[in-house]
């Protein structure tokens, strides 16, 4: 057997999933170096990233990720794989969640191994950046968490590149002191996603003014397609949204200049224990992607 990853973090407890709906980690745990870097990207390629919303069992993320191989060796991409090892943002404290750290991001580093893939995820509190970057390509920041300062500082130490999401209530512009802080305390390369705005309540709409505007900021700006098109705490007890609004997001996106796109995907959205109804059909992803190359 592989060596297993080792952490040191300790986390606080959290609602775990029962083993029936979480499923099992893959027994080969062997972490691959992370030696792929950005620059190996195809030149005038944009950035693409897409995956389940949550880590809801080894099955989900092996399904997910023979897709995107696939449509890498068919379309000529580098698509970066996504998912949570946990929501900790949820609605409601009766929701699922994901697999916690640990175990999250060695099912993370499994599919790394397995599948070639780049990985990334989301980091809630500075203790997790650490052990995440050990495995991830790329730290993602929430966009409710874009202000914090101890988040962005230890993302940035990691020397893992550094996605920071906008948040709903920040125009383009107000993103400056977010970057300011990730390149101050050591990030090499920063990424900025644009994920909607705050529509009065339950909505949000997209100002796509937002994009050229942190162009001027960072060379990478990520249209997330899928968290854009929410209705947050609109249902009962849980987000809902409207994924039919999912692919003009991405067409619109890339007129305004956006230089990456992020899909949280599933083979049968509906059924998913996060997202459900923001998430775009797995077999909906290439036809949408060829129209973005």
């Amino acid at each position: 057997m592989g060596k297993r990853l080792a952490f040191t973090a300790s986390a606080p407890p959290f609602p775990q999933p029962s083993p029936a709906t979480a499923g099992t980690a893959p027994r080969n745990t062997t972490r691959m170096p992370c030696k792929m870097k950005h620059e190996q990207m195809k030149e005038q390629q944009p950035i693409l990233i897409a995956g389940p919303c949550v880590i809801e069992s080894a099955e989900l993320l092996d399904t997910v990720a023979s897709r995107l191989t696939a449509i890498n060796r068919r379309l000529g991409t580098d698509i970066i794989f996504k998912a949570s090892f946990d929501k900790a943002n949820r609605t409601s404290l009766h929701s699922f969640r994901g697999p916690g750290l640990e175990r999250g991001l060695q099912m993370l580093a499994d599919v790394r191994q397995r599948h070639q893939l780049r990985i990334t995820t989301d980091i809630h509190e500075a203790w997790q950046a650490k052990a995440a970057g050990e495995v991830c390509d790329v730290l993602q920041i929430p966009a409710f968490l874009c202000r914090q300062t101890d988040l962005l500082v230890a993302a940035a130490r990691t020397g893992r590149i550094v996605n920071i999401k906008k948040a709903q209530f920040l125009s383009g512009r107000d993103m400056v002191y977010p970057v300011q802080k990730a390149r101050e305390s050591g990030a090499r390369e920063v990424w900025l996603t644009e994920r909607g705005n705050c529509f009065g309540y339950n909505n949000l709409v997209v100002d796509f003014r937002n994009i050229p505007d942190m162009l001027e900021l960072v060379p990478t700006v990520v249209m997330d397609c899928t968290h854009s098109v929410q209705r947050p705490s609109a249902g009962d007890g849980k987000t809902v949204g409207d994924r039919k609004f999912v692919p003009a997001m991405a067409l619109a996106a890339k007129a305004f200049g956006a230089t990456g796109f992020f899909f949280e995907v599933h083979p049968d959205p509906d059924r998913g224990l996060s997202d459900a109804a923001n998430m775009l059909e797995l077999d909906k992803l290439e036809s949408l992607i060829s129209q973005l190359l």
